[in-house]
């Protein structure tokens, strides 16, 4: 955990047991539903550990403003692959799309604002997780598929401050279990 944690900045968001550290502020959040893991697999549910960048911004125009410049528009053909034998596998892809996938605009509120990392991305190993994003939780301490996730309020305080290149560093916290909470 030494390693990962060394050299952090101030604008560096990091993961700890309380929720997620950035600016001077400590941020609840969720996590996924299978805890942490060093080894992160398709489907496990799980958070992977390690140093992700943000690369990109989508949001939903039909329920937010522009969040910032550099956000681009979820439109009703916008899918993420999910599928290991796809060859655009944990990549942005559009409808129609035969391979298993996963819908980028929902009916519920979780994608209406979503920070996309570079976990498994761009070069992606088949198998070692998808989506790995960072998007609205459906309540407190509710697990994820993986994702690290906030109340729509720290989610929108986020798009002000986070920008492209921002790290979010995921450490192998011992005490984390599910969403964020400590196992204490």
């Amino acid at each position: 955990m030494a390693d990962l944690l060394r050299g952090t900045r101030p604008e560096d968001m990091v993961l700890t047991p309380r929720g997620v550290r950035f600016q001077g502020r400590t941020l609840p959040c969720s996590i996924g539903k299978g805890g942490l893991s060093n080894h992160k697999v398709e489907g496990d549910g799980a958070t992977p550990v390690g140093c992700h960048r943000i690369v990109g911004m989508l949001y939903r125009p039909d329920r937010l403003s522009r969040p910032a410049p550099w956000a681009e528009m979820i439109g009703p053909r916008d899918l993420w692959s999910d599928d290991t034998d796809d060859a655009a596998y944990n990549h942005h892809v559009r409808a129609p799309y035969t391979k298993s996938h996963e819908a980028l605009r929902r009916a519920d509120p979780l994608y209406d604002l979503v920070f996309i990392t570079d976990w498994n991305w761009p070069k992606a190993t088949p198998g070692r997780g998808s989506a790995i994003f960072i998007h609205q939780w459906r309540r407190p301490r509710f697990g994820t598929e993986g994702c690290i996730a906030f109340s729509r309020s720290d989610l929108l305080w986020l798009t002000r401050r986070v920008t492209i290149g921002t790290r979010l560093i995921v450490p192998p916290i011992a005490s984390m279990t599910v969403a964020g909470t400590s196992g204490q």
